[in-house]
């Protein structure tokens, strides 16, 4: 079993190559052809005329025919190209790149005069406050939520719980954030939480306890937004995994022993029925960090990685862009493969290398 496990798991990582080359090939291929790039960016300020992106309009296509570059000698021009690495083949700097990601250097911001790892790692905090108080708290409350359901299947209580998570999950989290601002920060009705960031401007005047009330406060607005979306899903996927291994034979043949229901719940229901929720924990974890929504972390002011991706690409820093990508390709694949295990953990009948997914 052990030898099987790591063939098993030495294959997924050789398999994971391919993959992530794929990626990678398929992106800078098409950034090859995407007008405005941080060449032409810098051509536009050097002549003075404003921001990049209200002239990208002007281009025909292509990043050759883009007009920024027009008016400008071909020697500052050649400076320009060699400062971002532009005055080499295509070919050429898609070689470099893998070789870079191969010794994991995701090189260094175009703009932001930093590296990508600095940069990634000076946005996780706020990443991770709003992904982990998202997880916890979306687990915490659905799957008890969940199970009380799927003991009182087709009652009052499930009926009526139904109604309002599926009501909180039709609502986007952006339009509920909005009115959470309208409402609770100030906008027309109350003033009682902040409307930006994770910290007030004296946070660091602040007592320890002081600190820790601030930093919650600040969150709860966005955190509010940000689940409320998501215990439908985590919900009703308790529901009905509890549902259909209640209605199995090996729980009538436990009533017939004289078990008591709450015996037969928590001794032989339970384990068989969270399988696949435990299996999905680490995908849910991990992508705690890096999913977070692009729209609640730019209207609660929040500067996280969801925000330095967006900026990225629409400022064609290609370094940035590249490297997150890199970087989350691999963590998801990682994480993909860490589920697969924790399944034949939590499930012993499931065989390395057998079937489809392990």
């Amino acid at each position: 079993m052990q030898g099987q496990m790591w063939s098993y798991i030495l294959k997924r990582i050789l398999l994971m190559i391919p993959t992530l080359l794929g990626v990678l090939t398929l992106t800078f291929a098409v950034v090859q052809f995407v007008p405005g790039g941080p060449v032409e960016q810098m051509m536009l300020e050097l002549k003075g005329k404003g921001d990049a992106g209200v002239s990208g309009a002007e281009s025909s296509g292509g990043g050759s025919t883009y007009r920024g570059r027009q008016g400008i000698d071909a020697e500052r021009l050649a400076e320009v190209k060699a400062l971002y690495g532009f005055d080499k083949p295509p070919l050429e700097r898609y070689f470099m790149m893998l070789k870079r990601f191969a010794q994991f250097d995701l090189g260094q911001s175009y703009y932001q005069h930093q590296s990508v790892w600095q940069l990634v790692v000076s946005k996780l905090p706020v990443s991770i406050s709003i992904g982990l108080w998202t997880f916890f708290l979306t687990y915490l409350v659905s799957i008890p939520l969940g199970i009380a359901k799927a003991v009182r299947d087709g009652s009052r209580f499930d009926a009526v719980t139904s109604t309002m998570i599926l009501v909180g999950y039709a609502i986007p989290g952006f339009v509920l954030g909005v009115l959470l601002l309208v409402i609770f920060g100030g906008g027309s009705f109350l003033q009682i939480f902040p409307l930006r960031g994770l910290t007030s401007d004296n946070w660091s005047e602040l007592s320890l306890m002081g600190k820790v009330m601030d930093y919650l406060w600040h969150l709860v607005l966005p955190i509010t937004a940000s689940v409320l979306g998501s215990f439908a899903v985590v919900t009703m996927l308790t529901k009905n995994s509890f549902l259909e291994e209640i209605r199995k034979q090996y729980v009538l043949t436990a009533r017939a022993k004289g078990l008591t229901e709450k015996q037969v719940l928590w001794k032989h229901v339970f384990r068989n029925a969270l399988l696949p929720l435990v299996t999905g924990f680490p995908a849910a974890f991990i992508g705690a960090f890096f999913t977070g929504s692009l729209l609640i972390e730019t209207l609660f002011s929040l500067d996280g990685l969801g925000l330095l991706s967006y900026e990225s690409v629409m400022r064609r820093d290609y370094p940035v862009v590249f490297g997150t990508l890199y970087l989350f390709t691999l963590i998801g694949l990682f994480t993909k493969l860490i589920s697969d295990l924790c399944y034949v953990y939590v499930d012993p009948r499931i065989q390395f290398g057998a079937g489809g997914g392990s």
